[in-house]
C-alpha cells in the first residue's frame, strides 16, 4: 500500500492514508514519506475533496466495517483496491510483472535497481523496502516493474492482485502451494498463475524457473519463453559459484557467453534470483552486461530478507522473512553457507496464515535443520477464523518431538535473556513476517555493547 501510495503521488496526485497495529520496518517508514499518515481508523480523515478511497487486503483493515470506508461510502466516494487502481493507471506502459511463491520482492528491486543503475528512469512498485531504491514506489518514464502478489483482492473477490495487471512480459521465479488459508489446493493455487500467462501477449516475454510445476502450466502463455536456473540447462543457469561475504559465479547465457558476477546477497537462492533478472533483462536488451555487472555487485537487498542488523557485535544478526516453509528453508540454509562453521541460533515466529494452519504442522519436523538452538516466540492471535490453528504449546511440542533444542520465549525480555550469555562464536537469524516482539529493533544494538570485543575469524 505504501509503495503504491508513493507511485501515486509521483504521478502528480494528493495521498493520504490510515493504518492500526503497524510495527518497524515499515511504519517508521511510512511515517518519513511526508504525506498524512493516521494510526487510527476514523471518518475524520478522509479529505473533504477525496476522489477515491483505495481499500488494503489484509483482515486487520476491516474491510467494508472499516469506519472510513463507511463514511466514504455516505459520501459517494468509491471505493477500490491498489490493484484494481494500479492496474488501470499503467494500462498505457510498458509492464514487467515479478510473480511467484517467493522471491518476488528481492526480484523486482533488484530489477528496479539495475535499470536505475543503467540510467533508466523505471517505474516500480515493491512489497518491501529496499536500500538500493529510494523509495518502494517510483512512478518513472520508462518501463515498470510490478511485484505481482497472487493472495485475493478480498474475501468477497477472490481474484489474486496481479490478474488485475497487463503485463508484457512476466518473470516467473516459483511455484511452491501457499496461502493455504485462501488457496486449500494446489490446483487453486496454480490457476491464477495460468490465467497470468495466458494474459500475455503474443510479443511479449516469460522468463521461467526450471521447475515440473512451471513447466506444467508454461502451454499458458502465447509469448516467447524463456527458462532459467542454476543448474546447466536449456537456458540461463549460472556455474563456479562461491559462497563468502562476497558470493562469486558466473553468468551462463543459452548461446555459451559468459558474465562474471558479484553479489554481496547471502545464500543460493539468491543467486537463482540475479540469474532470473539478469536472463530477463538481457534477453530484453534493457541493459548491457556492463550495467548488469555494477547494478547486480551494487544491490544492498531487502529489508528483512536476510538484512544484517548488527554493526560492530562478533556475533551476526541476521533478520529472514520465514512466512512459509520455503522462505524459512532458504533463510536458514543461506546462514549454513555462510557462516558453516558456527552454531546457529534461530528465534522464530510463527506466521498465522502458515505455520499455525494444523495443516503445517509436519513443517516443523524438519525446517530447523542444522539449527542448533530454537527459540519460538508465541504466534499472532488473529485469522482464527479462516482455518484450523495449531495452538503455541502444539508448535513447541512438535518441534521438540522432531529433535531440537527448543526454548519457549513470551516476551522480549526473555528473549534477550536467554541470548545474552552467548558463547561469541555463534550466529543469529530472527525468523518471521511479523513484530517478532520488536526484537529486530531491541537485538542488535544488544549485541554490539555484549559481543563487540575481541572479534572472532
Amino acid at each position: 500500500m505504501a509503495a503504491v501510495a508513493l507511485l501515486m503521488r509521483d504521478a502528480g496526485h494528493q495521498v493520504s492514508g490510515s493504518d492500526e497495529d503497524v510495527f518497524p520496518p515499515m511504519s517508521t517508514y511510512v511515517e518519513g514519506l511526508g504525506f498524512p499518515f493516521y494510526r487510527r481508523f476514523d471518518g475524520e480523515n478522509l479529505p473533504q475533496d477525496l476522489d477515491v478511497l483505495v481499500l488494503g487486503a489484509s483482515a486487520k483493515l476491516g474491510g467494508e466495517s472499516n469506519r472510513e470506508v463507511i463514511a466514504a461510502r455516505a459520501r459517494g466516494v468509491p471505493v477500490t483496491t491498489f490493484a484494481e487502481m494500479l492496474g488501470e493507471v499503467t494500462s498505457q506502459r510498458q509492464v514487467t510483472v515479478v510473480a511467484g511463491s517467493f522471491g518476488k520482492s528481492t526480484c523486482t528491486a533488484l530489477m528496479a535497481h539495475i535499470l536505475v543503475e543503467a540510467g533508466a528512469d523505471p517505474g516500480w512498485m515493491v512489497g518491501a523496502i529496499s536500500p538500493s531504491l529510494e523509495a518502494t514506489g517510483h512512478w518513472g518514464s520508462g518501463p515498470v516493474v510490478i511485484e505481482g502478489d497472487e493472495y485475493i483482492l478480498s474475501d468477497t473477490d477472490r481474484r489474486s492482485k496481479f490478474q488485475l495487471y497487463r503485463p508484457s512480459g512476466v518473470l516467473l521465479t516459483s511455484l511452491i502451494h501457499d496461502h493455504v488459508n485462501v488457496f486449500p489446493t494446489f490446483p487453486e493455487y496454480e490457476a491464477p498463475f495460468r490465467d497470468l500467462l495466458a494474459k500475455l501477449p503474443a510479443s511479449g516475454l516469460a522468463v521461467m524457473r526450471e521447475h515440473p510445476a512451471i513447466r506444467a502450466i508454461a502451454g499458458e502463455t502465447s509469448a516467447r519463453v524463456v527458462w532459467y536456473d542454476t543448474a546447466p540447462g536449456p537456458g540461463w543457469h549460472c556455474r563456479d559459484v562461491v559462497f563468502s561475504e562476497t558470493t562469486r559465479f558466473d553468468l551462463v547465457a543459452p548461446d555459451g557467453r559468459v558474465i562474471p558476477l558479484t553479489t554481496g546477497l547471502l545464500g543460493a537462492h539468491n543467486v537463482e534470483n540475479i540469474v532470473g533478472v539478469a536472463a530477463y533483462l538481457l534477453e530484453l536488451g534493457l541493459v548491457s552486461e556492463e550495467s548488469l555487472t555494477r547494478g547486480v555487485a551494487s544491490f544492498a537487498g531487502i529489508r528483512r530478507r536476510l538484512d544484517r542488523l548488527t554493526k560492530s557485535s562478533r556475533i551476526p544478526v541476521i533478520e529472514g522473512f520465514g512466512s512459509s516453509y520455503e522462505k524459512a528453508h532458504s533463510a536458514i540454509e543461506a546462514m549454513q553457507l555462510h557462516y558453516p562453521e558456527r552454531p546457529l541460533v534461530v528465534v522464530f515466529e510463527p506466521h498465522t496464515f502458515s505455520w499455525r494452519s494444523r495443516d503445517a504442522l509436519p513443517w516443523y519436523d524438519t525446517v530447523f535443520e542444522g539449527a542448533s538452538r530454537v527459540l519460538i516466540c508465541p504466534p499472532p492471535v488473529h485469522g482464527a477464523a479462516s482455518h484450523h490453528q495449531s495452538t503455541y504449546e502444539e508448535i513447541v511440542e512438535r518441534t521438540e518431538a522432531a529433535g531440537f533444542a527448543v526454548e519457549k520465549v513470551t516476551t522480549a525480555e526473555e528473549a534477550m535473556a536467554a541470548l545474552s550469555g552467548l558463547k561469541g562464536d555463534e550466529a543469529v537469524l530472527l525468523l518471521s513476517s511479523g513484530p517478532l516482539l520488536g526484537l529486530p529493533d531491541a537485538l542488535p544494538a544488544m549485541f554490539d555493547r555484549l559481543y563487540s570485543e575481541p572479534a572472532f575469524a
